[in-house]
């Protein structure tokens, strides 16, 4: 095998994101469904045996060291010597939208190379070091909806009923770091229950599905709004197109179930914003590439 190409990495929209503590070592402890949505990016990998990795970008610009090429050097430690690669992007996800696009490049490029070195590393070991990548790794090396805890460590898949999502973007982003620093975010809501959520049972009960999609709130939505006045014209504009919102994750994008009639029509959003419909997922793209 000397590559692996068209790898699908799956964007994922928060339900809802409820903080219920802090840890001494600063760490915030969140509840929160994770839900993998259809808008993805695309890596290539080829097989390198000059030890070397690359990274090519295929579409926008990213960071010199980000998270793709982090990956990589973490799995490398278990691999041959001589082993390397090169690996393309192709990004659409937008950033600092807290629809985890870094974490599941990443996710994606370890169970790549995995697969490419021939490393044959357990769920387990793969999810440790996604861990430590960044929380939203191992979520994404699970590749299931799953109902998330602690840090983003703890994983119980949940079962989704099928739907459609407008997801909005406004130009600018947000910093994670600056939002969980803030000194008036709510880090005390009462924990909830898998079974207050009730996705265990939406396969038996469609009523539940209306209940699901509203199911508790973001706790970092009021913090964001302050810091980026544009996560509010994004909440209204989906307002306007008769549609409750949210907020998704740590950054600027927003969401709303598509629950309109048939044939109703969104209008354009603002120019520069990035607007699109997606549908959920059951499972990622690439599940049972590991265990």
């Amino acid at each position: 095998m000397k590559a692996l190409y068209d790898l699908s990495a799956p964007a994922k929209l928060n339900l809802f994101l409820h903080i219920t503590g802090r840890r001494e070592d600063g760490y915030h402890l969140l509840q929160s469904v994770f839900m993998l949505i259809d808008w993805c990016d695309t890596l290539h990998v080829e097989l390198r045996r000059d030890g070397q990795l690359s990274r090519e970008d295929l579409g926008p610009t990213l960071p010199p060291d980000d998270l793709v090429l982090r990956a990589a050097r973490a799995l490398q430690a278990f691999a041959r010597p001589g082993q390397g690669a090169h690996i393309g992007v192709m990004k659409r996800i937008p950033s600092e939208a807290g629809m985890g696009g870094g974490s599941s490049d990443a996710a994606t490029c370890l169970l790549a190379l995995n697969r490419l070195w021939g490393l044959d590393l357990p769920p387990s070991r793969l999810e440790s070091i996604g861990l430590a990548l960044g929380a939203d790794v191992p979520f994404f090396l699970r590749g299931r909806n799953a109902w998330v805890e602690g840090i983003g460590e703890r994983i119980k898949p949940v079962m989704l009923p099928q739907a459609r999502f407008a997801v909005l973007k406004p130009p600018t982003g947000l910093e994670t770091v600056k939002i969980f620093g803030a000194k008036d975010l709510q880090r005390a809501t009462p924990a909830a229950i898998l079974s207050g959520f009730a996705a265990n049972d939406v396969s038996q009960n469609v009523n539940l599905t209306e209940e699901i999609f509203h199911f508790g709130h973001n706790d970092l939505q009021p913090v964001a709004q302050q810091l980026n006045p544009q996560v509010s014209d994004a909440l209204e504009w989906l307002g306007t197109q008769g549609l409750s919102a949210r907020m998704t994750g740590s950054g600027s994008a927003v969401f709303a179930r598509m629950n309109l009639p048939s044939g109703t029509k969104l209008s354009d959003p603002p120019a520069g914003w990035k607007f699109r419909v997606c549908s959920n997922l059951a499972v990622h793209p690439l599940a049972g590439w590991v265990g």
